[in-house]
């Protein structure tokens, strides 16, 4: 359990990246039917000069895949990336059900449960296979070979597990022939191994909620645990603070193991002093340095 003094440190982190007003998008798209099958698109800031393209950034917001989260709180990242030169895409997906309902994948109890199978990875492939042509129409300044995969927390984990799916198990729907064009990915202190991440209780258990217990939890790993699905190719970055308690290092720094064991290279930047929160807030330093390692992969 954490400190009387670190909880603080959390809270009032928390506090500042959720005090900032949501930025209207400056179109939105569906990729299906249901309402949370939705993208966000932000168009860059600034004067470019006509014709030119500039990269686009695929943004998943975290939250545990719990319903009560939902795209609105990155909607300042999104905004604070357009106005560095970026184009950004901001995807809703389904989450977990409401609080007192057992939906797919766990039971009510203590809140909301934490995401959906396989709907929450349904939407997730529909959105990113349904992007290019979206962002023909919504965003013609944006360059889809220019494009950088990020996300927060289990949007770090679903950037992860996008950017895999080439790598997963031959009879998974969501695998593809081929990795998906990215030039990286950068992931904002992912749930990026099950197996830490559920002896460390992260979030309440969110990945057992998410996969469902027991067997289930056993025999969906493998189609939906990054840590299972390496190497991918693809110029991975994962950005953490040290003073995390809501996800700790030791859950990015077993990624990072798993991958170099694969005999693939993945960037681990670790911050000093920072915890969860700021690397999502753009009054925090932290947030320059997510931005950065961003335009590192995408210039």
């Amino acid at each position: 359990m954490p400190d009387d003094a670190a909880a603080a440190r959390d809270a009032a982190e928390e506090q500042s990246a959720f005090s900032h007003p949501p930025v209207d998008p400056d179109a939105i798209a569906s990729y299906g039917d249901h309402p949370d099958q939705v993208i966000d698109f932000y168009a860059p800031r600034g004067e470019t000069a006509p014709g030119t393209l500039v990269p686009l950034v695929v943004l998943l917001h975290g939250g545990a895949w719990r319903a009560p989260y939902d795209r609105r709180h990155v909607t300042p990242l999104a905004d604070f990336l357009a106005r560095r030169g970026f184009a950004v895409a901001n995807v809703e997906y389904r989450r977990g059900a409401e609080e007192g309902s057992a939906g797919a994948g766990g039971s009510g109890e203590g809140g909301a449960v934490a995401g959906r199978w396989p709907g929450t990875f349904d939407d997730v492939a529909a959105a990113l296979d349904a992007l290019p042509a979206l962002v023909r129409e919504a965003l013609p300044q944006a360059d889809a070979r220019r494009m950088v995969l990020t996300g927060h927390s289990a949007g770090g984990h679903l950037a992860l597990w996008a950017a895999a799916r080439h790598v997963l198990p031959a009879d998974a729907p969501w695998r593809t022939d081929r990795p998906v064009p990215l030039r990286g990915v950068v992931a904002l202190a992912p749930i990026a191994d099950f197996t830490v991440a559920d002896k460390l209780d992260v979030c309440g258990g969110a990945a057992r909620q998410l996969l469902g217990e027991g067997e289930e939890f056993a025999e969906r790993r493998p189609y939906a645990d990054p840590a299972f699905l390496l190497p991918t190719g693809i110029a991975t970055t994962l950005v953490q603070g040290r003073t995390d308690i809501v996800v700790p290092p030791a859950v990015a720094e077993s990624y990072a193991d798993a991958a170099a064991k694969a005999g693939e290279v993945v960037g681990l930047t670790l911050l000093e002093d920072v915890g969860h929160f700021p690397l999502i807030d753009p009054a925090a330093d932290a947030c320059a340095v997510v931005v950065e390692e961003i335009a590192q992969l995408a210039w």
